[in-house]
C-alpha cells in the first residue's frame, strides 16, 4: 500500500481499514490479514505503558515501537504518531519526523490545525508525507476538559472544517477525524480531496481506525465508538471481521457514532 493507492480508495469508494500496532507480532498478523494502514499510535501510552493519557510518550518510545512494527510490515502503509511536544516548532518537527521515517514509517501523524501551519509546511517542503488529526486531540485532552465530542456547536464545527481545508492546502495526505458528529465528518469528507479516516466519527468517513486493543476487547471500559470483534475465535479472525465490517459499511453503526 502506498499513498497514491490510499487516495484512489476515496475515488473508488472503497473503505480504508486502519489498526494500531506497537510490536512486530501484532504487525505481522494485521499485515498478513490485509489491513490497509497500520498506525504506530501514541495510544501506546494508554495500552502499553498504562498511563491515563498519551502525554508521557516520548520520541524515543515512538522510534522504538516504529522500528519493531516496521520489521513485519510489508503490505500495509505504515504511519507513526508524533508524540506530545515533538512538533512545537518547525525545525524540531522536521528533525523528529525524519527520525520516524528513518525508523521505517512512510508517513507521520500529528494533531492540530492552523496553530501548526509552519510545521505542516516545513514537512511539505521536505517531502515528508503527513496525516493530520482533528476533532478530539488526545494530546490536548487537558485543555479540552477531557475526552469529549468536538464540533457539536456551529462555531467549533466551522473551525474544524476550515482547519481540514487548510491542512489539505499544506500538503497533508490524509486526515484522522476523532469524536466528531457523524454529520460534520460527512461534510468534511465530501469537501476534501484527501481521504478521511474516522474514529468515533460515523460511517461516512473514507475509512475507519481503531486501537487494536479496543478492537480485540482487551481494554476495560472502552469508548462508545468501539466494537469488540474478538467475540470468539482468534486475533486473526477478529482482524478479518473488522476489515469486512468496514469494507461492507456495517461498522461503525449508529450506536458507535455521535449525533
Amino acid at each position: 500500500m502506498n499513498i497514491e493507492q490510499l487516495k484512489s480508495f476515496k475515488q473508488t469508494g472503497e473503505k480504508i481499514t486502519c489498526l494500531t500496532a506497537y510490536d512486530a507480532s501484532f504487525a505481522l498478523v494485521f499485515d498478513e490479514c490485509g489491513v490497509d494502514v497500520i498506525l504506530v499510535g501514541d495510544s501506546l501510552g494508554n495500552v502499553i505503558k498504562g498511563d491515563e493519557n498519551t502525554l508521557g510518550v516520548s520520541m524515543n518510545d515512538m522510534v522504538y515501537h516504529t522500528q519493531a512494527v516496521a520489521k513485519n510490515t510489508s503490505q500495509a502503509l505504515l504511519i507513526a504518531d508524533m508524540p506530545y511536544q515533538s512538533y512545537d516548532k518547525a525545525e524540531q518537527t522536521l528533525q523528529n519526523a525524519q527520525r520516524l521515517i528513518a525508523a521505517g514509517a512512510q508517513m507521520v501523524k500529528f494533531e492540530g490545525g492552523r496553530e501548526h501551519q509552519a510545521c505542516f509546511e516545513i514537512l511539505q517542503a521536505h517531502h515528508i508525507p503527513v496525516c493530520g488529526h482533528l476533532g478530539l486531540q488526545p494530546q490536548s485532552v487537558v485543555e479540552m476538559g477531557g475526552y469529549k465530542v468536538q464540533g457539536r456547536d456551529e462555531e467549533s464545527a466551522q473551525r474544524i472544517l476550515e482547519d481540514a481545508k487548510a491542512l489539505e492546502s499544506w500538503g497533508v495526505k490524509t486526515l484522522v477525524l476523532e469524536c466528531v458528529p457523524a454529520s460534520l465528518a460527512k461534510q468534511i469528507s465530501e469537501q476534501l480531496n484527501i481521504p478521511t479516516i474516522g474514529i468515533g466519527a460515523g460511517l461516512d468517513c473514507d475509512g475507519q481506525v481503531l486501537v487494536s486493543y479496543d478492537m480485540l476487547g482487551i481494554t476495560q471500559n472502552p469508548p462508545k465508538f468501539v466494537r469488540n470483534f474478538l467475540v470468539n475465535g482468534s486475533v486473526e479472525s477478529a482482524t478479518k471481521d473488522f476489515i469486512q465490517a468496514v469494507k461492507n459499511h456495517t461498522f461503525p453503526s449508529d450506536e458507535h457514532s455521535f449525533a
